[in-house]
């Protein structure tokens, strides 16, 4: 059977009707609770694997919160399963690690594009295509950060399969490619780097879907590295306050 034709998907265990049209994806499923406290009337709908998924409603529009774990495999078999039961519009919510300067902790980042340096989207597009948010969901979240009293900027971001190949570089046996990438990202004026928005931009384009993405900056150690003021926060509110802001405006205006 193929795997779209499934009742119960196999991962996420969740079948057509348990999900809204529109989707949060935080990594962490200890997230989804917090996210869900947005939504009236939330339901714990499932649990499985890295797979937690709340259902309530925005503006009496069902919508949903499910849980991806970290990296892009997993992501992806999360849009995959949440599109074949009807999700088609997702909004990524996560933390990521600060690289340029100005980017500190506890600042909002929306991607406006995502570096193609991890292995997922590879199997679905050749490395030539780029990874791009939707035009309508990023345009929505500007909206909603610009409403909000956060610092928050806007542009590329770094994605990657390795979490320790970006923070301890030199004792991997590619450190000299690490290396020098990581400067070419900073020459780049790439705003973060983090491990989800590249494949899930992929994918969403492979399946005809809309999809955005929002993070929390934990830290910058690139402002630790030039002895600039550095913190560490863990508090994601602001970017998942940003993320229900713009679903809001998606709802609103895909009714008009």
């Amino acid at each position: 059977m193929e795997a779209d034709e499934r009742k119960v998907q196999y991962h996420i265990m969740c079948r057509e009707g348990d999900v809204g049209r529109y989707c949060i994806l935080p990594g962490d499923p200890g997230r989804c609770e917090l996210i869900a406290s947005f939504f009236d009337d939330p339901v714990k709908v499932q649990v499985n694997r890295e797979y937690t998924t709340y259902t309530g409603t925005l503006l009496g529009e069902k919508v949903s919160v499910v849980s991806t774990g970290i990296g892009g495999p997993s992501a992806s078999i999360a849009m995959e399963e949440l599109a074949n039961i009807g999700a088609d519009t997702f909004i990524r919510v996560g933390t990521c690690g600060g690289i340029r300067l100005d980017v500190k902790s506890n600042d909002v980042v929306i991607a406006t594009g995502a570096v193609r340096m991890e292995g997922t989207s590879r199997e679905y597009a050749p490395i030539e295509f780029p990874a791009v948010p939707d035009y309508q969901v990023l345009s929505a979240l500007v909206e909603a950060a610009g409403e909000l009293d956060y610092r928050w900027h806007a542009g590329v971001v770094q994605c990657k399969d390795s979490f320790y190949g970006q923070h301890s570089p030199h004792r991997m046996p590619v450190s000299w490619q690490l290396e020098q990438k990581w400067e070419a990202w900073k020459r780049l004026g790439v705003l973060a780097s983090e491990m989800e928005s590249a494949a899930l931009f992929v994918v969403a384009a492979s399946r005809q879907l809309r999809c955005g993405s929002v993070f929390h900056v934990v830290w910058n150690q690139e402002r630790e590295a030039a002895g600039l003021d550095q913190e560490e926060s863990h508090d994601t509110t602001s970017a998942v306050r940003v993320a229900v802001g713009a679903l809001k405006k998606l709802i609103l205006a895909d009714r008009g």
